[in-house]
């Protein structure tokens, strides 16, 4: 079960609840379309003509349910009584406040699909459903809060939790997806009897554990299980009935059909209606009627009675035998007791740290729990939901032994903090510091006069190097061991590594240039006239191996020589194809992009060698897939240290301008003034929702290819990339640019037609070519197919039909990591991108670039992409992340607290509690406000640390109150020692809190050391 959560803002004039009640009771569904942010995705949607919606409340984990009308549900959603109209709380009018959070209970496909054809599993799925929701609605209750006192510091535990179930069967585009929304009302009652608003951002952290408690129900569900058997079905793997799987992508495929021509009939009603938009029951009929089209025989809109035999005749054509009776299966489960615990925690550890790169390799205790809930649910256990609890809260403990605690002098925090990280990621980190450490050694660059005589020589009579460029060759020609360059899209590191290269060669000293993928290490090598490989092609060359375990976690390992190499069966001979020697400089090309497991192994060839290391690259483009902050750690140690500053891709010098402050603002007001600037600039495109979002995006791709100009669409998913890209494929059908009666299968069982863009996944030195590779299909064949170089119409391949059905997919889209490095004519990036997304997307185009927004006015518009913008400050040491850990720890409301106000704190007497009970509750809660205030501090220096500033101000006047507060509790625990001298100095708490960092660093030394 899959799902996201989102949060329904209230919008200008309360649009938020008007839009709430177009979704309950009118409309079409397009849940299917992801990643959208707030009120906006969710317009024109909605589950037929039903009178009421059914509310839950949970109070004390006791749930009982009735019906809201339209009226009653307007004002609950208003978050007041139904019944009465009575306020709950404060008002919050702002458009920016939230009224609801969703959160989707989605199975996968072949769930509809088998509900669909067989009575009885459709019965036994709405029934897993419902048991589902009782286990999610209960977990909200159990484990979100509000949050009291001044700035929200106070937690205050939930007695009552409302939530309006909304149920339904299809997608807009008429596919069977069964599927429910949970509206949680952010209006909640506390336990003490106050109603106020729920802490949004700990629902969005823990649903990564409602996500695992869906895939839990899915497959581990007794009923559910054995429904599936007595018809004659299974799950496999990736959790989808095995038997019907199958069918899912020719549906699929026929829903973006369906997309396609509802985006034409759309355009042809709008061009008949200038300057209106179509209502909820235009937008039906046009459903309908793009469902209908090109179906012979079919009706020209489809009737509701009609639609279940529809899409079985659709089910017929594609698999006859989909709708036979099938024979029923032995059930076959695991037993509780036989499972193997150790490699469970072991699992669901590799799960918490996998989902933890974005946050330096920390994650919280919930991440650690929904991991141990995946690794339960794919253990082949079948159970009933209490019985598994045991097993999962075992599996956790046994994988927390395994982790190093961010926080361990912190008593009391909320299980949504990010406080832990993976024992092995903690020691991969002091272990590339170290070995950096060993490499550095100061040397001393080219002269200038040299450098610029060598660009005069090698470079173009109309290109020159700036200075940055001119220091970074200088650098990279030298003899400082390790040197870092770093410089905004389109700053020319590839002109000035020509130079760097020319410079060497003088010195008879080798250049080589590495990069993360094949693909950029080639058109490096191109560019540059160097040798050029991928940096896992260097590594391998030089013994080491890579591979995962049984538990899915990284292993790296080292063949000395005259070890046997267990992927060839020889024995390994050391270098062959990549010797380097002494005084040889590596340069590492989109280095922003290398791992730390990887940046590791790079810097024990370079030891071993006596070559020196060059990064060159941007951090603040795409990120690796593993744990990013290689290049960062290199560079706080590299004894040559260059920043480029001036862009030279763009013909717009002030649009240049524009991405260096996109690519870095100092703070939310300066992403907000680029977000205006982009506006006025016309390069944000608003649009109303997600289906419009896509729209565009298709449209973009037609407008510039008719020009035969080249622009990269830029998505935030690789299922949003997927469906545009069938889009355009089917509407190039549609216009007879390309013809289906040749057609090859791609990866994912897609569609490949001849002329389609495509792209290979896989470096395969037979058929010469590269992953992430863009191609034209030019030919399809009986055995193989013909691939030509985008842009270079005589590079041409030939690939297996078996390489392509699992190693090249459609291309006209793809994520950020699929268009890092390439330069367009226009680009093009959607909604619900990071920053790394919005930054490498707005600074393809060397003529045009534009983000799409979600948004009903500008402002939201801008607000969106300017909330894209933001990143956090990187994480590369474990001293950042222990910062970073206590910054969020600071944030959040906390069970108990002092005042934090200064004034309050400034209050503070040794004889305020007057007896020994009070004064020891008193020193539990004044503690933790020294934590908080510890937190606070560290994380102002962290802001200062990433951005070079920091508002002094506040950091003197954290300071003030955090030395009065540890004043009050050194008088306070002394006289409580004298009345209650048994009891331990409650002062001491916050000393190991201070030497924390320290603490840590000796755990991660210790772990390390095993490694």
């Amino acid at each position: 079960m899959r799902g996201g959560l989102e949060r329904w803002k209230r919008g200008v004039e309360s649009q938020g609840v008007r839009q709430a009640m177009a979704y309950a009771f009118k409309g079409s569904c397009d849940s299917h379309l992801r990643s959208v942010t707030g009120i906006e995705a969710l317009a024109a949607y909605g589950g037929g003509d039903a009178a009421c919606v059914t509310r839950f409340t949970i109070e004390a984990g006791v749930i009982t349910s009735d019906g809201l009308d339209a009226g009653e549900l307007r004002r609950w959603v208003d978050g007041r009584d139904p019944h009465t109209n009575d306020a709950r709380g404060r008002e919050i009018r702002s458009p920016h406040a939230d009224l609801l959070l969703d959160g989707t209970i989605n199975a996968p496909k072949s769930y509809s699909i088998a509900a669909l054809i067989n009575d009885d599993l459709a019965t036994e799925f709405e029934a897993l459903q419902s048991r589902l929701r009782t286990q999610i609605i209960t977990t909200w209750q159990r484990e979100l809060n509000a949050r009291r006192g001044a700035g929200g510091s106070i937690r205050e535990s939930l007695r009552r939790i409302e939530v309006v179930e909304l149920q339904h069967r299809r997608s807009r585009a008429l596919d069977p997806h069964i599927h429910r929304h949970l509206w949680l009302n952010v209006k909640v009652l506390g336990e003490d009897g106050k109603w106020s608003n729920v802490d949004s951002r700990v629902a969005m952290k823990l649903h990564t554990l409602i996500n695992a408690e869906g895939e839990l129900a899915a497959r581990t569900d007794p009923e559910w299980i054995d429904a599936l058997a007595r018809n004659g079905y299974s799950l496999d793997d990736a959790g989808e009935i095995a038997e019907l799987a199958h069918a899912v992508r020719p549906l699929s495929r026929r829903s973006n059909q369906i997309e396609a021509n509802r985006a034409k009939l759309l355009l042809e009603w709008r061009s008949e209606h200038p300057g209106q938009e179509p209502d909820h029951d235009v937008l039906q009929h046009i459903d309908r009627l793009a469902w209908a089209k090109n179906r012979p025989n079919k009706p020209g809109v489809v009737d509701e009675s009609e639609w279940a035999e529809l899409i079985r005749d659709e089910l017929r054509t594609i698999d006859p035998d989909l709708l036979r009776p099938r024979s029923t299966k032995n059930l076959q489960a695991v037993a509780i007791q036989d499972v193997d615990r150790d490699l469970l925690a072991a699992r669901a550890l590799v799960d918490a740290d996998s989902r933890s790169a974005a946050c330096g390799g920390r994650f919280s205790a919930y991440d650690l729990r929904a991991g141990a809930t995946r690794a339960v649910a794919a253990s082949g256990v079948v159970a009933y939901r209490d019985d598994l609890q045991e097993l999962i809260d075992d599996v956790m403990a046994r994988g927390l032994d395994h982790t190093v605690d961010l926080l361990g002098a912190e008593r009391e925090r909320p299980e949504h903090i990010k406080g832990f990280m993976a024992a092995t990621t903690a020691g991969l980190k002091v272990e590339l510091a170290a070995r950096f450490d060993a490499l550095t050694r100061a040397g001393q660059p080219v002269g200038h006069d040299d450098i610029a005589d060598i660009a005069d020589l090698v470079l173009d009579a109309d290109v020159t190097l700036d200075e940055g460029q001119a220091d970074a060759a200088a650098a990279i020609a030298g003899t400082d061991r390790l040197v870092s360059v770093t410089g905004p899209a389109g700053a020319g590191k590839t002109t000035m590594l020509r130079v760097a290269r020319a410079a060497l060669q003088r010195q008879g000293r080798q250049l080589v240039v590495v990069a993360p993928t094949k693909k950029a290490a080639s058109v490096a090598g191109r560019e540059i006239g160097a040798t050029a490989l991928s940096l896992h092609a260097l590594l391998a060359d030089h013994g080491w191996r890579w591979g995962r375990d049984e538990a899915g976690a990284e292993v790296w390992t080292r063949l000395r020589v005259g070890d046997a190499d267990p992927r060839t069966g020889g024995m390994f001979a050391g270098p062959r194809r990549f010797a380097l020697r002494p005084g040889d400089r590596v340069v590492v090309d989109e280095a922003g992009m290398v791992d730390l497991h990887t940046a590791s192994a790079l810097a024990a060839v370079a030891a071993e060698t006596g070559a020196g290391v060059a990064m060159v690259g941007d951090h603040l483009q795409a990120m690796p897939v593993g744990h990013a902050g290689a290049m960062a750690c290199m560079t706080r140690r590299a004894t040559a240290v260059v920043e480029l500053t001036a862009v030279h891709r763009f013909r717009d010098p002030d649009y240049a301008a524009l991405t260096l402050r996109m690519r870095e603002p100092a703070s939310r007001d300066d992403a907000l003034a680029v977000a205006s600037e982009l506006d006025a600039r016309g390069s944000i495109r608003r649009v109303t929702d997600a289906a419009q979002a896509r729209d565009v995006m298709v449209d973009a791709w037609f407008r510039w290819a008719a020009t035969r100009r080249r622009v990269a669409l830029v998505t935030s998913t690789n299922e949003e990339a997927d469906a545009i890209n069938e889009a355009i494929q089917e509407r190039r059908v549609e216009l007879g640019q390309l013809h289906a009666g040749r057609l090859a299968m791609g990866q994912g069982e897609q569609r490949l037609l001849e002329g389609d863009v495509v792209q290979t996944r896989l470096n395969d030195r037979e058929a010469d070519v590269e992953n992430r590779a863009l191609w034209t299909i030019r030919r399809i064949g009986s055995s193989d197919i013909v691939l030509v170089a985008l842009g270079d119409s005589g590079d041409t391949r030939r690939v297996p039909l078996e390489y392509a059905a699992e190693h090249v997919h459609l291309a006209y889209a793809s994520t950020v990591h699929g268009i890092q490095g390439e330069t367009t004519d226009a680009s093009i990036v959607g909604p619900g991108v990071d920053a790394s997304g919005l930054y490498v997307g707005m600074t393809r185009g060397r003529l045009h670039n534009e983000a799409i927004a979600v948004g009903w006015s500008s402002d939201a518009a801008q607000e969106h992409v300017a909330d894209s913008m933001m990143r956090g400050a990187q994480e590369v040491s474990i001293d950042d992340s222990v910062r970073a850990a206590r910054n969020e720890l600071g944030r959040a409301a906390r069970a108990s607290a002092v005042p934090r106000r200064e004034s309050d704190a400034a209050g503070v007497r040794p004889d305020h509690p007057s007896d020994a009970a009070h004064r020891r509750e008193w020193l539990e809660s004044a503690t933790d406000a020294l934590a908080s205030l510890e937190a606070q501090i560290a994380g102002e220096a962290a802001v200062h640390h990433a951005r070079g500033s920091a508002d002094s101000k506040r950091c003197e006047a954290l300071m003030r109150q955090r030395d009065r507060v540890r004043l009050a509790i050194d008088e306070i625990g002394r006289a409580h020692e004298r009345t209650a001298p048994e009891v331990p100095n409650l002062a001491a708490p916050h000393r190991d809190h201070v030497r924390a960092p320290h603490a840590v660093n000796h755990a991660v030394d210790h772990a390390s050391r095993g490694l």
